[in-house]
């Protein structure tokens, strides 16, 4: 690569009238000195093929799919590593939203009964049909573990819906959730329900208000690489595992939460 900037180089100081002739090479110039070389030298692996970093001059995403067309979605990375990482308190009776899958991925034996709930009554696998803001149909002190992932930013009345995802914890019962942090602000499917994004301390000081704050544990994952990959589509597989688990507070992906009830006092 450098033997090729040399020879691009001597070519323009002997030929300094045909610019025009290789003005394609000096835009091949410009972009390898825009980039470091061992960012460079790798292409983005997917299931689509490479990609180069200078696709990402450009004004619309390389995927509209979230990463799922190409992968893992990196968002998920960051989920199952809050889920791998609290495992232990899948357990018992579990509640999780739209269907059982991470319940089965990471609870396994050590869940006896598993629990469904959406919105939408034409959901097969909801054994609970329910609007979170207003499901008093629901069992208070009901399960031992509530999986939540990214769902918070569809409801407008958060606040009613911490408040009914605490009522139906048992006391000593975990709620795992996951919230979108530097993310999209809308997509077509779901045009009509995306309301927020949120911050970690717009998380902490949400569910502080329900869950003692010594039992609400906050935390963000991401940087800004994983951003912009995340933003433009890209898969977590495109991405280095250093890359990924790299993570600056001020550009995090996705925030997590581990929120604890207390015990019953007698």
């Amino acid at each position: 690569m450098k033997q090729q900037i040399r020879d691009m180089l001597s070519l323009l100081r002997r030929h300094p009238r045909e610019l025009i002739r290789v003005d394609r090479n000096l835009r091949k110039l410009s972009r390898l000195i825009r980039y470091p070389v061992q960012i460079r030298r790798r292409h983005l692996r997917s299931r689509t093929g490479p990609v180069r970093l200078e696709e990402f001059q450009r004004l619309s995403p390389i995927s509209r799919e979230f990463g799922f067309d190409r992968g893992q979605p990196i968002d998920r990375y960051y989920i199952e590593r809050l889920l791998a990482r609290h495992s232990k308190y899948i357990r018992g009776h579990v509640l999780e939203i739209k269907d059982a899958s991470y319940t089965r991925r990471y609870g396994g034996d050590r869940v006896s009964v598993s629990d469904v709930l959406d919105i939408a009554e034409d959901n097969w696998r909801a054994t609970i049909v329910a609007d979170l803001t207003n499901a008093s149909h629901v069992p208070s002190n009901t399960f031992d573990c509530i999986i939540f992932t990214q769902t918070l930013h569809f409801i407008y009345d958060v606040h009613s819906a911490v408040h009914t995802l605490h009522r139906i914890l048992k006391p000593g019962g975990t709620l795992l959730a996951t919230f979108p942090g530097t993310n999209r602000t809308s997509c077509r499917k779901f045009s009509g329900y995306y309301y927020w994004c949120f911050t970690q301390l717009a998380v902490q000081r949400l569910f502080e208000e329900y869950f003692p704050a010594k039992n609400v544990e906050v935390e963000g994952y991401g940087n800004v690489l994983a951003a912009i990959a995340f933003l433009d589509g890209l898969a977590a597989e495109e991405l280095l595992q250093e890359e990924l688990d790299y993570h600056d507070p001020d550009y995090a992906v996705v925030i997590t939460l581990k929120a604890i009830k207390p015990e019953s006092r007698s």
